[in-house]
């Protein structure tokens, strides 16, 4: 069915969320209808984040809005879901529009498969009736189902239309670029070349599938990096516990704005232990690049100045090759926390492939390179 046919639906006139590639046209209709705008749609920092949101606009509206992710955030919406919006607590009524990976029986990445089995229980078991919409999913069908969901609303409760893959279509695709000349890939590309025998942990999504094939062109091999295939926005996390626990070893984390931006919190605990021997960079393409593209706010405010209120006493920002190489080789050899913007372009190859190895075997691989 036509994305644009399911915002009108819904009868919602508030949308907020994190893009998924499931839900691309959907993305893409809302960009086309509202761009990013306060008033109607907002593209929030991790999917606790939008809840909450969505609350405040239901608090001040009465009105009910749309709470849009990939199945993947079901995690990071229980706790306000249940001690926020459950109706034996403020009962605020809200809809999930859930982009479902991992669907059983459809071929996924491993960090989908548990998630989509669980997709409809989870919201089952937060007491969210659900309803999947596929390809032949009418608009008759749906505005049926949306009478149901608001005598649920009515009594404060939630709902989620869970959506399979190709089951939205948009009437016009967005494209999106930034002014930025450096790929991430050259930029993942350099850090190798840079970082020798260093590990390394990888943030989510594309970043990590260029460093998995960077590695076969040069016969590195793939035991010096942890690819954080599932787990948005905690690479820096696992990298800081790795930092911790082998202070003998310089480690390397390549992160994303949208994945730093998620759970920042962490680079405030980074911050605040300062450990020596950890270089935190942040390919910012001020995009959620690896679902679409669709913005985040990291091109409206300075990484670095955050990075220095979090603590890091060394950080820097760069947008040219020549600078990259400069700040990796100052960071490899300060022999302190080490913190560096890298700004980048929107886009990958077409070509690009993705990790060979299997997630437990990636995990061996890297365990055995910090033994040793």
């Amino acid at each position: 069915m036509r994305a644009e046919d399911l915002i009108r639906i819904t009868g919602a006139d508030f949308f907020t969320g994190v893009p998924d590639s499931q839900l691309r046209a959907l993305c893409d209709a809302l960009m086309n209808r509202y761009g990013i705008d306060p008033e109607h749609h907002v593209i929030a920092a991790n999917e606790g984040n939008c809840t909450a949101l969505a609350a405040g606009v239901h608090l001040a509206t009465g009105k009910v809005p749309v709470v849009y992710m990939q199945n993947s955030g079901e995690g990071n919406i229980i706790n306000p879901v249940a001690s926020l919006l459950n109706d034996k607590v403020y009962a605020i009524p809200m809809l999930f529009i859930i982009g479902w990976r991992g669907e059983p029986g459809v071929h996924d990445e491993p960090q989908h498969i548990y998630q989509g089995a669980v997709t409809v229980k989870l919201l089952d078991d937060m007491d969210i009736k659900s309803y999947v919409i596929d390809k032949d999913t009418t608009n008759e069908q749906l505005e049926e189902v949306m009478k149901e969901f608001r005598a649920l609303f009515a009594e404060g409760k939630q709902a989620a239309f869970v959506v399979k893959k190709g089951a939205l279509t948009c009437d016009e695709k967005v494209s999106y670029r930034n002014d930025h000349v450096m790929t991430r890939e050259e930029i993942i590309g350099h850090i190798a070349a840079v970082s020798g025998k260093d590990p390394i942990v990888s943030t989510t999504g594309k970043a990590s599938r260029e460093l998995f094939e960077i590695r076969e062109a040069r016969g590195d091999g793939h035991g010096l990096d942890f690819l954080t295939v599932g787990s948005m926005g905690h690479a820096s996390s696992i990298a800081l516990g790795v930092a911790i626990k082998c202070p003998d070893k310089r480690i390397w984390c390549i992160d994303g704005d949208g994945a730093a931006l998620m759970h920042m919190g962490a680079m405030a605990v980074i911050g605040s232990g300062a450990p020596k021997n950890l270089i935190h960079i942040v390919i910012n393409n001020e995009a959620h690049e690896t679902v679409g593209g669709m913005p985040t706010v990291a091109g409206k405010i300075d990484l670095i100045a955050a990075a220095k209120a979090f603590g890091y006493p060394e950080a820097v920002s760069v947008d040219t090759p020549e600078a990259l190489d400069k700040a990796l080789d100052v960071a490899k050899n300060a022999g302190t926390l080490f913190f560096i913007e890298a700004r980048c372009s929107i886009g990958a190859r077409a070509d690009l492939g993705r990790p060979t190895t299997t997630a437990r075997e990636n995990k061996e691989g890297f365990m055995k390179t910090l033994s040793t």
